[in-house]
This record gives C-alpha cells, structure tokens and sequence, in this order.
C-alpha cells in the first residue's frame, strides 16, 4: 500500500501499467504544479491520457464550493468510473482529492503522491477524506482507502521550515500515544531539516497504518490518533474563522500541550511524564497567541468535533510516554485549566 520510489518512479509506473486506468486525473495546487510536477511527469512512462487540475493553495479553500469546481471539472473532462485521480501535494490535497474521488459517481480511485511531512507521515494515510465546512475542519468527508501511496522523500527539501514543523507535529504524536522510543528518537533533533527527519519518515508512516488496520471506521483504537486534535482543530477553526489560517501542526502542537495537561489533571499521567513532554513539545514550538479567543468560543467548536457522543466532549488522553486512552469524558473545568496553563 506504501510504497518509497526511487529516482525513476519505477514502482508508480509498474503500477499504472497494471491498473490501466482510462484516464489520468493529477490534482496539484499552484506551489506543487511549480516544484513537484515536473518531476512526476518527467518521470511517468505511460501512454494513459492525463489532465492536470489546479487548485489555489491553502486550508481556506478545503470547501463544498471547491468541491462542487472539480465535480463539474471531471464532468467535463467526461471522466468514467475506471479513471484514476492523482493526488500530488500536501493535507489539503489529498484530503480534497480522496473526497472529490470517493464522491464522483459513487467513487472513482486514487492514490496520493503527497509532497509534504504532513501529508506523508499523516494525511495521505488511513483513507479518511473530507473537506471543510463552517470553519468546521474535515467535517464533510468519507472513508476510502486510496489504491497505493507513493513516498518521494526528495519532495520535502523543496519546504520551508513550517511546513516541516506543521508535520513533525504529528510524528510526535505517533510517539507519544504508541511508541516511546520514536518519540525519543524524535525529540533528540536538534535542527529539524528534511534530512535530520528522513530516518524516521517511516516508522511513523507504519505506527499510523498499524492502527489504522485494526480500526479503519474509528470505532475504538483509531480514536488515539487523535490526540491533541479535540482542542487543536477547535484553535485551528477559530483561526481560519478570524482570517489568519495557521498550519495545521502549529494546532495539533498547542492541542497535544492543552491535551498532556489534560491527562495529569485526570489523573492518568504523572507530573514528571507532562512536564518532560510539554517541555519537549515547547522547544519546537512557538507560543500560539490564542487570547483574543474566548474559552466559549473554544468549548463550542470542541463540541461539533466528529468524536463526540452523547454529547459530551471525548478525548484521548496520554497515560505514559507511548501509551493512551479514548473516549476520555473530561469537566470544562479541565478543559479551562488546561487553556490557561498553555497561555502562561
């Protein structure tokens, strides 16, 4: 299902002569049209007709209008079900491009080409699409696997400093609610580079899928994985809302703060282990300024968040360095403790 290419695409060009789509479908935004493109193209060796549709960049244009843009767009291009889309770019890509394929006439499959850490060791893998709505993240979406999911860690010397952060975030994650010496290993960077991070693509790649292949539905373990997410997507909307949109990393990182002060107020994780953590979350992290945000406004977004039951607010919670919990009912006491905490 993961495959790492190698410098001639080898692995992506056996698999397109296998599957003999009837069209090729590549979705990039205007960055990974200019820097990633060429060198897929250059290295495809197929004669299957292709289209290339481009996308502004940006969360802010994850939406149902987008979404309704390229339905119409594969209609035009009298797109059949035996197409394949081609998702080549960051979390927005291949969170839109799952959606739009897994839609359109009732699916159409895909694979995802994604070009940066974020979308590599997170969004690209485990088959949940889904766009925006409201400034509500991914609230709209589906379950749909991709057919492979190609990995050219070349990509990533291309990207800025945040974006390599935006998703070391979510390699620290891995770590923390499953797998304490990748967290050690991860923590022990001290200039994070494409190739201080390379080593470690990989293992975190194969932590989510692990998961992911004993829960695809999220129905009990694949809920860990979204630690740091209940009060993170709540922070990342409300910065989306007010027109300043941040990366999505830079939310999960002050979510999994909020998240690990949490878990010591609920008595599941000691105060050494919250300390080390936050401690080591915060070198990599710049301080969020959050205070034009009410704790209102805050728990109101937590409350649509997709996990919820019954309606209370469920999170999933650290018991040590690699072990977690979900379905965590947690007080709004907690929650504003934990708020503050991360303000201070």
């Amino acid at each position: 299902m993961i495959s790492l290419l190698d410098q001639d695409f080898s692995q992506l060009n056996d698999f397109l002569t296998n599957l003999k789509p009837t069209q090729l479908l590549i979705l990039v935004d205007e960055n990974t049209h200019e820097y990633c493109l060429p060198t897929v193209l250059g290295n495809l060796e197929t004669e299957i007709p292709f289209e290339i549709i481009e996308i502004e960049a940006g969360e802010e244009l994850k939406t149902l209008e987008t979404a309704a843009q390229l339905w119409e767009i594969l209609t035009e291009f009298e797109t059949d079900r035996k197409a394949l889309m081609i998702n080549l770019g960051g979390g927005v890509i291949t969170d839109m491009g799952g959606f739009i394929a897994s839609t359109y006439k009732r699916g159409i499959s895909f694979i995802n080409i994604p070009t940066t850490l974020l979308g590599m060791c997170d969004a690209s893998i485990g088959g949940k699409t889904g766009i925006d709505h409201q400034f509500l993240k991914n609230i709209i979406g589906t379950f749909a696997h991709p057919k492979h999911i190609f990995v050219f860690p070349e990509f990533l010397k291309t990207l800025p400093l945040e974006e390599l952060r935006s998703g070391f975030a979510e390699m620290l994650k891995h770590g923390l609610i499953t797998d304490e010496k990748h967290w050690n290993d991860l923590i022990a960077i001290e200039d994070l580079t494409a190739e201080s991070i390379f080593p470690f693509i990989e293992t975190s790649m194969k932590i989510k899928q692990n998961v992911v292949a004993q829960d695809f539905t999220e129905q009990n373990i694949r809920k860990t994985l979204n630690f740091g997410h209940t009060i993170g997507h709540a922070i990342e909307s409300l910065f989306l809302l007010k027109g300043k949109p941040i990366m999505h990393g830079e939310a999960v990182a002050l979510g999994m703060i909020c998240e690990t002060r949490i878990s010591l107020l609920q008595n599941l994780l000691t105060e050494k282990a919250a300390s080390d953590i936050i401690f080591n979350i915060r070198k990599f992290y710049p301080v969020l300024d959050i205070s034009e945000f009410s704790v209102e406004e805050i728990l109101n977004l937590m409350k649509n968040d997709k996990k919820n039951a019954g309606g209370h607010i469920n999170f999933s919670l650290l018991t040590s360095i690699g072990h977690s919990k979900f379905d965590q009912s947690v007080t709004v006491e907690n929650i504003k403790d934990a708020l503050l905490y991360y303000q201070k």
